[in-house]
């Protein structure tokens, strides 16, 4: 099973992608966990993932999250702006999995 973190500034706003991301991983048979949180939740939450996805309005926080995912050993990137507020759950969960090495 794959773990699947996302971050956002409150934790809130990607509980939608979230839910479109599931669906779309069991119309697909893909076993992953995915779950939000908020950017405060982050470096005690990355530890149990294989990947962190950061929200667009988060980017500024790329190089400092990128220093702590490198230490628990995992791929780190900023979900694509359109894939965001499109809220394409296939999309953002194939980029998951390609930085996972799974796609």
């Amino acid at each position: 099973m794959k773990r699947i973190l996302l971050a956002c500034s409150s934790g809130m706003s990607t509980s939608l992608l979230v839910s479109k991301m599931k669906e779309v991983a069991e119309s697909k048979g893909i076993e992953v966990e995915i779950w939000a949180v908020s950017q405060d939740k982050v470096p005690s939450e990355m530890e149990r993932a294989d990947v962190l996805l950061i929200g667009p309005q988060m980017r500024f926080l790329k190089k400092k999250l990128a220093s702590d995912a490198e230490k628990v050993g995992i791929p780190l990137d900023v979900i694509d702006p359109v894939d965001y507020g499109r809220i394409d759950g296939e999309a953002v969960l194939n980029k998951a999995l390609e930085l996972i090495g799974e796609n």
